[in-house]
């Protein structure tokens, strides 16, 4: 009935599951409807901070808040994480067979494949005496806090997929990431910054990876939930700034209205993404005074800059290390950094090397500067890629490989000094304790208090999830 109110040109606007909700309604789901259509014309709420869909915590949560540091292109465990001797005495030998025969191989597919050392040494660091490569010198003096899973494994073989997989558990395009999850299950705890956020930099070494925006993009859940890209340079969002000559008051009043045509909207055709404008639309205007305010780490204290290694406004690694801090301190939920220069086709030595110098400071000096706040224990902080790197040459690098690589978290109910899973003799299989990313998902949905089989939201007739019909937490990674 409600259909019969609309023009033609609104009628053929409304989507689908709309339209088949509005129409053939009860005299008595009408009336209802009427009674939310007037409560939805009036004044906008005083806040239109979603609040999450589990009105209840599913078990105690350890954590409250994500921070992901993505090192996309794929680090190589082999010079980071998982130390090879034998890999090491076969190098320039010809690859066994066994391994890789019948395997799927990215590039080096056909090619004579040969055994590739590890290109740095490994030590022993803190009191856990976990094996950490050299080149992460500031890394290692957080070691007991570290949790290195070396058994990780993807379906991906080629960056893109395997980028979607990571975030969204799926090789299909268009689902929502894992932040978006986290954001629609768990609501927001800032009034006026975005529950996710997405931070980018790049270095001086390796090949840069392109980063999709359907990375943390909300598919089919309402766009409110999807990543907020904020630039590292300059605005952070554009057009954060009112134009000259405009006030606060005059642009309030224009939200007001606009926010009353899109409610009298809303309460017509029950569209979703109305009610996703109408928040976004109060979300910017809250953002032009906070964001200016959050981005300006030039009054942070100069030891907390050497810290991290940050130089205000440079657009660093380090610098948006500390700008997620600041993010979560302020209530952003789930902040993810990407970190663009981790494939090392050629030149591994040289360049991961410079790779991880641009990561390594910042890293531990994150972890650091959370415990001397007190936001340690209730932030889980995770650190990995879309995949690893071959045990064998390609030149002077390594490939893509989907079958064994490295990841490490921290903070948030994880256990520390602890060394999860481990890879054959030479890295190439996952052969004990494997964890695919389905588990990490599901462990990280734990670890925030969500079982994650019952995190879902009806699509195309199905009850969908972040970890679909698969996923296990990892237990022996909890405190």
């Amino acid at each position: 009935m409600t259909a019969m109110f609309l023009s033609e040109s609104q009628v053929l606007s409304v989507n689908r599951r709309t339209f088949l909700r509005g129409t053939g309604l009860s005299l008595g789901s009408a009336a209802l409807t009427t009674l939310l259509g007037r409560k939805l014309m009036g004044a906008a709420p005083a806040s239109d901070r979603w609040p999450g869909i589990l009105k209840e915590l599913h078990h105690a949560p350890r954590a409250k808040r994500v921070i992901y540091l993505y090192m996309a292109g794929g680090p190589s465990h082999l010079e980071l994480f998982d130390h090879k001797p034998e890999l090491a005495k076969r190098h320039g030998e010809p690859m066994p067979d066994s391994f890789t025969k019948g395997q799927p191989i990215a590039q080096l597919q056909g090619q004579a494949l040969k055994c590739f050392g590890p290109q740095h040494c490994f030590k022993r660091c803190g009191q856990s005496g976990q094996e950490i490569g050299e080149i992460l010198p500031h890394l290692g003096t957080v070691a007991d806090d570290l949790c290195i899973v070396r058994s990780m494994v993807t379906n991906a073989i080629n960056h893109d997929p395997a980028h979607t997989f990571m975030n969204t558990g799926t090789l299909i395009s268009g689902r929502p990431c894992m932040g978006s999850w986290i954001a629609y299950g768990l609501g927001a705890a800032a009034e006026d910054l975005p529950g996710f956020v997405v931070l980018m930099s790049t270095g001086a070494y390796g090949q840069s990876q392109p980063i999709s925006a359907r990375q943390w993009h909300a598919g089919f859940l309402p766009s409110r939930f999807q990543g907020v890209p904020f630039r590292s340079k300059g605005d952070a969002v554009l057009y954060v700034n009112r134009p000259p000559g405009v006030t606060a008051g005059q642009q309030r009043d224009v939200i007001d209205a606009v926010a009353r045509l899109n409610h009298l909207e809303h309460g017509r055709s029950d569209d979703p993404e109305i009610a996703t404008r109408i928040s976004q639309y109060e979300m910017a205007f809250k953002m032009q005074t906070s964001v200016p305010e959050l981005m300006d780490v030039s009054k942070e204290p100069q030891h907390v800059l050497d810290l991290y290694g940050a130089k205000p406004g440079d657009g660093s690694f380090a610098s948006n290390c500390l700008l997620a801090r600041r993010l979560a301190e302020r209530g952003v939920r789930f902040i993810q950094l990407y970190h663009r220069d981790w494939d090392h086709h050629g030149g591994i030595k040289r360049d991961i090397e410079g790779t991880a110098r641009e990561v390594d400071q910042a890293c531990a000096g994150l972890i650091k500067d959370l415990k001397q706040r007190g936001m340690f224990d209730d932030s889980l902080i995770i650190w990995g890629g879309e995949f690893g790197r071959t045990p064998m040459a390609q030149g002077d690098g390594r490939d893509h490989h989907m079958k064994a690589f490295s990841m490490w978290l921290a903070g948030g109910g994880v256990r520390g000094g602890t060394t999860y899973g481990a890879t054959d003799e030479f890295g190439y299989n996952a052969v004990d304790h494997v964890v695919n990313v389905h588990d990490l998902h599901a462990t990280m949905l734990h670890l925030l208090g969500v079982d994650h089989q019952r995190l879902t939201y009806r699509f195309q007739g199905r009850d969908m999830r972040l970890t679909d019909v698969f996923g296990d937490v990892v237990k022996g990674i909890l405190a």
